[in-house]
């Protein structure tokens, strides 16, 4: 294989693990919902999405034709994580506003 391609693989691989991990640190790390869930969302995303090209990159340049699976499976993941992360935030608003009705209900003491 070529080895601008073999370095192209690699790099690809090396920035998707790094932006997995940057994810995975920033769900773990960050102080409430929202900015956690921002995290993996953005980051996790790319890395996944950067791992993935390097999959269609090595199998298009080993195999005949382009590798149209990685592909697919890239448009699919950039469209349902945000959309997933948007549903997520807007229930967590609807349970956060709901829980501050209640308490604004409350009988003062």
């Amino acid at each position: 294989m070529n080895p601008y391609i073999e370095l192209l693989v690699a790099s690809l691989i090396l920035t998707g693990s790094l932006f997995a991990l940057l994810g995975s640190v920033g769900l773990a790390r960050l102080p409430d919902f929202f900015t956690r869930l921002h995290a993996p969302t953005k980051a996790t995303t790319l890395g996944v999405g950067a791992t993935v090209l390097a999959s269609a990159v090595y199998f298009t340049a080993t195999k005949e034709g382009v590798s149209l699976h990685e592909i697919a499976v890239m448009v699919f993941l950039f469209i349902t994580a945000p959309v997933s992360a948007h549903l997520l935030a807007k229930a967590a608003l609807h349970r956060q506003a709901a829980a501050n009705r209640e308490d604004d209900d409350a009988p003062d003491k």
